[in-house]
């Protein structure tokens, strides 16, 4: 009898503090598949789906038989190439999260700084990979994400004294008279320039003594109050994010970084080194498979302010550049594929609705991991065929084609499929 190469997973939930709560989780609602009790007055946070340690996915028919091991047992799920290179594991972490509050300032090494941190903390910094993501939003998601355009920056240091007095006038001169005029500068020579005082300029924020910090936090919110601001505008954000975390520093990066709301099914591409945040919402995110973090606001975990303010690209720009845009996935009407520019993963979205109803997916040639997010149909593969609904995950080995029709009373049907092909 042949060996499986399409598995339904049973995949591991966190439970971090900043999840959204209860019913109102996406997380929660699509281990609800698994038979979980929701607790309304839990935070579901995260669904992790892949072979990371820390949240191994498990075969749903046999839940002491986890994906990895399989793998192992038979490196062509994956292909033999990415099973030496990726020592059977999977290349991707794929994850669900759903965001009730802010979960801090940070950014993630590259390949030579996450081995240098691994080596150095390893009781900080969990392993020695890099750590690129991209967030495809399944509901509204906001995020601070990237630093702002330079002029933005200018009008907020004139806008919010408090801003201004944290930085130091010194500091907040210098970064005015070095950009103004060359704010767009494309001159790689002015581009550098205005990069050494954006980040002159953050330095002195996320170092700022935290006695001074916490009396410009207390002038800026007063001022401010009431707040009867849109969400998401500047003031909105600065109350809102001094009620999640009283004082902190991180409320003064909404000056410095774009402002960032994705509508479902518009996606963010987060490279190495670059600073973000999330903020409210739900959404699918891929990353390289690993764990290293590094923080500096926002939040109660361990802060390296001097890692993060050294590592960062000071790359500077729009909200809107900071979008990752697809492309119809193999010139399909019905799937979008987001690829962004590293070999670890690729992401494709097919959304079925009353006018395409099936989508045929060729083999691709690496694995994959597919989670239904809206709907009911029907998978199909090697005369086999599985139930699709909210919450149903599968691992999909290498060179398999596969077929997902939606069911014939559901006028839509939406998945997202992680997957890596070596490039």
């Amino acid at each position: 009898m042949s060996q499986p190469s399409v598995y339904r997973l049973r995949c591991t939930s966190q439970n971090y503090a900043w999840g959204k709560k209860g019913t109102d989780s996406k997380v929660a609602q699509y281990k609800a598949l698994d038979g979980l009790n929701i607790e309304s007055d839990k935070p579901y946070s995260e669904l992790w789906m892949g072979t990371h340690p820390n949240g191994p996915s498990a075969l749903a028919t046999q839940p002491t038989t986890f994906l990895k091991d399989v793998i192992k047992s038979k490196p062509e799920l994956i292909t033999p190439e990415l099973a030496k290179i990726y020592e059977g594991d999977l290349p991707f972490l794929f994850k669900v999260l759903s965001v009730g509050k802010a979960l801090s300032i940070q950014a993630h090494p590259d390949k030579k700084l996450g081995k240098e941190l691994f080596e150095k903390y390893p009781n900080i910094y969990k392993d020695p990979n890099h750590k690129p993501e991209m967030a495809v939003a399944i509901t509204e998601f906001e995020t601070l994400c990237g630093f702002r355009p330079l002029e933005e920056i200018i009008v907020f240091l004139s806008e919010y004294p408090e801003f201004r007095d944290l930085v130091g006038n010194n500091v907040a001169s210098s970064f005015v008279q070095t950009v103004s005029g060359r704010e767009c500068s494309k001159i790689v020579e002015e581009v550098e320039s205005n990069k050494a005082v954006l980040r002159q300029l953050f330095t002195s924020l996320m170092t700022a003594d935290p006695n001074n910090v916490t009396t410009c936090v207390k002038s800026l919110i007063s001022r401010l109050q009431p707040n009867d601001n849109p969400i998401g505008s500047t003031q909105e954000l600065l109350v809102r994010l001094n009620e999640q975390f009283p004082g902190d520093i991180g409320i003064f990066c909404v000056l410095m970084l774009n402002y960032v709301k994705l509508e479902p099914g518009q996606a963010m591409f987060l490279g190495a080194n670059e600073p973000h945040a999330y903020l409210f919402g739900d959404c699918v995110e891929c990353m390289a498979a690993s764990d290293n973090v590094v923080r500096a606001g926002l939040t109660p975990k361990y802060k390296d302010v001097p890692v993060l303010v050294n590592m960062l690209t000071y790359r500077y720009g729009s909200a809107k550049s900071q979008l990752l845009t697809p492309i119809p996935y193999n010139n399909s009407p019905s799937s979008l594929l987001y690829d962004p520019p590293i070999e670890e993963f690729s992401v494709i979205l097919t959304n079925l609705n009353t006018q395409y109803r099936k989508e045929v997916f060729i083999g691709i040639a690496g694995p994959s991991i597919i989670i239904v997010t809206e709907g009911k149909g029907v998978l199909l593969f090697e005369n086999k065929s599985e139930v699709l609904e909210p919450g149903s995950i599968f691992f999909v080995g290498a060179n398999v084609s596969i077929t997902v029709e939606s069911a014939e009373d559901c006028d839509k049907l939406i998945l997202y499929r992680a997957f890596c092909v070596l490039k």
